[in-house]
């Protein structure tokens, strides 16, 4: 932690500038102090092992993109609280021979609004994204994410690059570090934005490869892991 230097208070006596030079063990018991105030409740308490017990709805407000026409997502808050799942029917980006550039890029964006319990606060601690990729040797391809809550600053996209030659079931993780975790602001109503991206690119391979992240049964979805703390009084 970087201290900025202690200026000196000035004061004037009949028009002299004087310096008071302040003790030692007044500036520590100063910085102190300033490190108390800066940990106030909301920042001081911890993030809580077990989320709240109460019954949490989730609702999916809007959805818009290439890879999410309406009606082909879904979101479910798991059974403990801990995570919830989004789910795509018909989001697959695709290149190779014979496909219209407009099918190398596919997107998402889902509007989501989580009814916490009074008193609770969350932010996004992890992501799982899962699919399925048929890759070419010589294929370049890539998944996107980000999520914010509205009103607040966008957040960075995450890349997450899937390797060729592939005929298999892909996953890509984020772990968001505990300094870095947004939390939803305490008392107001602000909706989740979550977007995502794949990107197919035909490169050096000469037949069609293709990346989905969607599932016609259930079994292959994106899991949003919460962390949870509690609000100031």
């Amino acid at each position: 932690m970087t201290v900025n230097n202690v200026t000196p208070q000035v004061r004037d006596i009949e028009g002299v500038s004087v310096k008071k030079v302040l003790p030692r063990g007044f500036i520590a018991l100063a910085f102190l102090a300033s490190l108390l105030v800066a940990a106030s409740p909301a920042s001081a308490r911890s993030i809580l092992d077990d989320p709240p017990t109460d019954h949490i709805v989730i609702d999916l407000v809007a959805m818009a993109g290439s890879g999410c026409a309406p009606g082909t997502a879904a979101v479910a808050v798991s059974p403990d609280n801990k995570a919830f799942t989004a789910i795509y029917s018909e989001y697959l980006a695709q290149a190779g021979p014979g496909i219209p550039v407009t099918e190398n890029r596919k997107n998402c964006q889902l509007n989501v609004l989580v009814h916490v319990p009074q008193g609770f606060t969350f932010a996004i601690a992890k992501v799982d994204y899962r699919g399925y990729g048929f890759l070419q040797r010589g294929a370049v391809a890539q998944q996107r994410a980000n999520y914010y809550f509205q009103g607040m600053t966008q957040g960075t996209y995450v890349n997450h690059p899937i390797t060729a030659p592939l005929d298999d079931n892909w996953i890509a993780t984020d772990d968001v570090p505990i300094a870095a975790q947004v939390f939803h602001p305490c008392g107001e109503m602000r909706n989740l934005n979550i977007n995502t991206e794949l990107r197919v690119a035909k490169g050096t391979s000469t037949d069609v490869s293709y990346l989905t992240m969607d599932s016609t049964d259930g079994s292959i979805e994106t899991v949003y892991h919460f962390a949870w703390k509690r609000c100031p009084n």
